[in-house]
């Protein structure tokens, strides 16, 4: 084979600096090295470690600070932070806060598959007292939507969603529909359900999930939550 018909071998891509600090802490926090509250080592020792300038690291540990990962203290210094889902992912509530009223489908559709797993793991997953929260939440909501006080019943089914991914007893999945459940969005869903009459629609379906969950059926929680989840988005326009 000729020179000029070899194929090019592309330039491998050496991380810079700043990735090679990330890397290197993210490293210790995977081997339990360090974990959420504790001081990380001292920046000589870092910088040698990680092969790179002092100015390189703090760099690097700045990227962290933005992500949630470290948070530094004068006179403490640098601690890993409690590494909720909750303050990882608040880089996604920022995104999600971005979309416009053209992405409502799509972040709705991501927020659909995630509820309705959220309901199918509380159905599994839930206690009594998780049962019981949510219909007080239900009964809480219900002289709101006959009172059409469109805040109140928002806040309400807002509180019911939470209560149903906390019984789910998965933090992440929880963080992930916080993320995505923007108020704009929220507040659409709630203005498209007035305009429509689904208020009371919407809380029957709310019932229904209930009572799937509190049967402890994923099969019947799920389908219910696909169900109240598809009525949404089938009024977001209307």
């Amino acid at each position: 084979m000729s020179e000029d018909t070899a194929p090019r071998r592309e330039p491998e891509t050496r991380p810079s600096l700043h990735d090679v600090v990330v890397q290197g802490i993210q490293d210790m926090l995977v081997s339990g090295e360090v974990g959420p509250g504790d001081r990380l080592p001292v920046e000589p020792v870092l910088a040698e470690r990680f092969g790179v300038s002092r100015s390189s690291l703090r760099e690097g540990v700045r990227a962290l600070v933005a992500m949630g990962v470290l948070v530094t203290r004068q006179g403490s210094g640098t601690q890993v932070t409690s590494l909720d889902p909750h303050l990882l992912l608040r880089p996604l509530v920022f995104w999600s806060g971005l979309q416009g009223e053209e992405s409502s489908h799509d972040v709705h559709q991501v927020r659909k598959a995630l509820e309705v797993e959220a309901a199918g793991e509380a159905a599994l997953r839930r206690t009594e007292e998780d049962v019981a929260r949510l219909g007080a939440i239900l009964d809480a909501a219900e002289p709101a939507i006959g009172a059409l006080d469109h805040t109140a019943a928002m806040d309400q089914d807002l509180l019911f969603h939470r209560g149903l991914a906390d019984a789910a007893r998965n933090p992440v999945l929880g963080a992930l529909i916080d993320a995505l459940a923007r108020p704009t969005l929220r507040i659409r869903m709630w203005q498209a359900m007035h305009r429509t009459g689904r208020l009371t629609a919407a809380h029957q379906e709310h019932r229904a999930i209930h009572a799937a969950v509190a049967a402890g059926d994923p099969v019947a929680a799920r389908a219910a939550m696909y169900t109240h989840m598809a009525q949404v988005a089938a009024h977001l326009d209307g």
